[in-house]
C-alpha cells in the first residue's frame, strides 16, 4: 500500500473571514491533516476550523504591522509566495485571489488552484484602487510600474497550477482573457441551512459586505440620501471612514456581527442592495436563502445568481443600461447612484415570495460544491479524505 499523499493548502492571507476564507474552510475539510501556507496570518482572525491546521507564513508576516497593513507590501507579494517551501508535498491545493496560484511546487506535483479572481487591482480595477490623481509624481509612476510588473508576473505564473477552477463563468472568462488558460467552473457553496425565509413586515434595506472600493457601497449611500428609506449597513474595511462620512442621516451601521445575527438582519430586510461588480458574490445568495430579494448591478456574478433563469428580454434591458425584474430581485445596468435609486423605486412596485427566493439558493448548497470539487481533485490526481 502506498503512503497517503501529503497535501499542502495555500491561501493568500488569513486576516478575516470573508468569502474566500469560507471557500478555504470548506476545501480544508477534504484534507484535515494538511499544512496551510499563507503570506500573513492575523491570529484569531479566521475560524477555529482553519486555525486547527498547522500554519506556515512567509517573511512578510515578520514585517511591521503586516497583519493589518499587508497591502503596503503588494510589490513583495510575488517574492513572498514563491518563498513558501512546498518541496515536501505530494499535492497542492490553493485558494487564490491574489498570488497564491503562483506558489512553486516540485515538477510533476498536482496543483489545483481554486481561483476566486485574477488580481482585480492590477487587471480590471487598477484605476479604482489606484486613481491616477491619488499619488503625486514620482509615486504615481512607481505605482503604474508596479502594477505592470505584477500583471507580467501573474500571467507568466498562470501555467504553474496543473488545474484551474473558476468560481463563476465570469471569472472563467477573465482567466481566459488575462492568463490565456481554460478553467473548470465550480460555484462556491452557500450555507443555505443557516438562513430561513421569514414572512412578515420588512422595514429596512440592507447594504452588507467588505468596505472595499470596487464594491461601490458609496453609490448606495448616495442613492439612499435621496430616497430617504431606512438603511442598515453591515461590515467594515478600508473605506469605513469615507462611507460613514457619506452616509445619510439615520443610516444604521453595524460592525462585527456574528453569522447568526447577520442571518437575522437579512431575514428582516426588504432587499439587499448590491451595487458592485462581483466575481461571484455569496451575499446575494445568502439574502435569497433568507427570502430577501436582491437589487444588484447586472454585471459579473450577479447575472449567475440573482439573474439566474431570467428571460432574454429582461437581460437585454439590463445590458442596455436599464433595469428589470429577474427571479432573484432587480438588476440595474448602469453603475450609478441614479440607477440604484431608480431600481429601488421600481422594486417597490413588485412583489416577491420569500419561499420562492429561498428555493433559488438551494442549487448552491455545500453538498453540491463538495461533490463537484471532489470530482476535480480526483481527476487531477489528488485524493481527498473519506475515500
Amino acid at each position: 500500500m502506498s503512503p497517503p499523499q501529503r497535501v499542502a493548502l495555500v491561501h493568500d492571507w488569513l486576516t478575516g473571514m470573508r468569502g474566500g476564507e469560507r471557500v478555504l474552510e470548506r476545501v480544508a475539510r477534504f484534507f484535515p491533516g494538511a499544512d496551510l501556507h499563507t503570506l500573513v496570518w492575523r491570529r484569531g482572525a479566521v475560524s477555529a476550523e482553519i486555525e486547527r491546521h498547522r500554519i506556515f507564513t512567509s517573511f512578510l508576516d515578520r514585517m511591521p504591522a503586516a497583519d493589518t497593513h499587508y497591502r503596503w507590501f503588494l510589490p513583495l507579494f510575488p517574492r513572498a509566495i514563491e518563498s513558501l517551501d512546498l518541496s515536501g508535498y505530494d499535492a497542492v491545493v490553493s485558494v487564490s485571489h491574489a498570488v497564491a496560484k503562483g506558489a512553486r511546487t516540485r515538477p510533476g506535483v498536482p496543483h489545483v488552484s481554486i481561483v476566486l479572481t485574477p488580481m482585480r487591482y492590477v487587471w480590471d480595477l487598477e484605476d479604482q484602487y489606484f486613481p491616477p490623481d491619488r499619488f503625486p509624481w514620482p509615486a504615481s509612476a512607481y505605482v503604474r510600474r508596479t502594477c505592470a510588473g505584477l500583471r507580467r508576473w501573474d500571467r507568466a505564473t498562470a501555467a504553474r497550477p496543473t488545474w484551474l477552477v473558476a468560481i463563476s463563468r465570469y471569472v472563467a472568462e477573465r482567466i481566459r482573457r488575462n492568463w490565456g488558460r481554460e478553467s473548470t467552473v465550480v460555484f462556491p457553496h452557500v450555507d443555505v441551512e443557516r438562513f430561513t425565509p421569514v414572512a412578515g413586515e420588512r422595514s429596512y434595506y440592507l447594504l452588507a459586505g467588505a468596505f472595499a472600493p470596487y464594491k461601490r457601497l458609496d453609490l448606495a449611500l448616495e442613492a439612499f440620501a435621496r430616497l430617504k428609506r431606512p438603511l442598515v449597513v453591515v461590515g467594515g474595511g478600508q473605506e469605513e471612514a469615507r462611507l460613514h462620512a457619506l452616509a445619510p442621516r439615520g443610516t444604521e451601521f453595524r460592525g462585527g456581527v456574528s453569522d447568526a445575527e447577520l442571518a437575522r438582519i437579512m431575514a428582516g430586510a426588504r432587499a439587499l442592495i448590491f451595487p458592485g461588480e462581483e466575481d461571484f458574490g455569496i451575499m446575494p445568495l445568502e439574502a435569497m436563502a433568507s427570502g430577501t430579494p436582491v437589487i444588484a448591478f447586472g454585471r459579473g456574478g450577479a447575472l449567475e445568481t440573482v439573474g439566474r433563469g431570467a428571460s432574454v428580454e429582461a437581460l437585454a434591458k439590463v445590458v442596455a443600461g436599464g433595469f428589470a425584474r429577474v427571479p432573484g430581485g432587480m438588476l440595474f445596468g448602469t453603475q450609478t447612484a441614479d440607477a440604484v435609486a431608480a431600481a429601488v423605486q421600481a422594486f417597490e412596485r413588485e412583489r416577491f415570495d420569500p419561499a420562492e427566493l429561498a428555493t433559488l439558493a438551494q442549487p448552491f448548497s455545500g453538498a453540491r460544491f463538495d461533490a463537484e470539487i471532489r470530482a476535480v481533485f480526483e481527476a487531477a490526481g489528488i485524493t481527498p479524505a473519506g475515500r
